[in-house]
């Protein structure tokens, strides 16, 4: 006789948790007015149709690739430029956000003391308000304050990702074994010396990998930003834009996309060399 298969235990619990998912993904699909329609209705088909036909072919005179070029490496040195300014605020702001070099957690099982931990929260909070705004919007109050250029993105980007990273630093820092900078600290040693010697060695690596990912995002985020005046890429591709210029955008496209590449497989090759 034949065995009955096993049921799973997890079937009924796995078919509610689908069924409110969608109840849930509904009402936003409602409110967010979806109708995919319109992408085949005759008049907008048409429009799209002519719309893409004047990407082809992709400008490539001499001239505009000059323009591109220049373009290109204003994108690279407005994320570049970013992070740096991010890492100089999100590096500070994470050890004092973190509980890994605690005091008043020596001698009380790891936990830090009550007041300790409201000491923290200020810095905190500052770093859920930076990350909070993003970084779009923080480009348009620079482009105001500032004026257009690569400078407002430069800063946008550089506000933003310090309170990314800074979060995330400090995570890391309390996910690592907290046994040696405990050790350094008992025998008399600094916070910095417990840091650079017990905490970040384990800490390194995420730290490197989520640098890198969060590199390139900004460099995503500097194109985004040039359409709101802040330089790069997309400033150029906004102004092709508004000229009907179809075989330009064409060309900066393809440039964004091997900018990606690039970034990617830069970041495997910090990966695998460093990690």
């Amino acid at each position: 006789m034949l065995s009955r298969r096993p049921r799973d235990p997890a079937a009924l619990p796995r078919l509610l948790i689908t069924l409110l998912a969608l109840l849930l993904l509904w009402p936003g699909l409602q409110l967010s007015e979806l109708d995919l329609r319109v992408l085949v209705d005759g008049d907008n088909a048409r429009s799209m149709g002519s719309f893409l036909a004047g990407f082809w072919p992709p400008a490539h005179d001499g001239e505009f690739l000059a323009l591109l070029g220049r373009a290109t490496l204003e994108t690279l040195a407005i994320a570049t430029a970013g992070m740096a300014l991010a890492l100089l605020i999100a590096l500070p702001a994470s050890l004092l956000a973190s509980r890994a070099l605690s005091l008043s957690a020596l001698h009380r099982g790891g936990r830090p003391a009550w007041w300790a931990n409201l000491a923290r929260w200020p810095v905190r909070g500052v770093l859920i308000f930076l990350r909070s705004v993003p970084e779009i919007v923080w480009a348009l109050l620079f482009v105001r304050a500032v004026g257009l250029g690569p400078t407002a993105g430069v800063l946008a980007i550089a506000i933003t990702y310090a309170g990314m990273l800074g979060k995330v630093y400090a995570e890391i820092f309390e996910s690592v074994d907290p046994r040696p900078g405990r050790a350094l600290l008992l025998a008399g040693s600094g916070r910095l010396s417990a840091f650079a010697y017990g905490v970040l060695p384990g800490a390194s690596g995420e730290m490197l990998s989520y640098s890198v990912y969060r590199w390139e995002c900004a460099i995503r985020a500097s194109v985004v930003m040039g359409f709101v005046g802040a330089g790069g890429l997309g400033q150029q591709i906004d102004l092709s834009l508004r000229m009907f210029a179809g075989g330009e955008v064409a060309s900066m496209l393809i440039t964004f996309l091997l900018l990606v590449l690039l970034a990617d497989q830069l970041s495997r090759l910090l990966r695998a060399r460093l990690l």
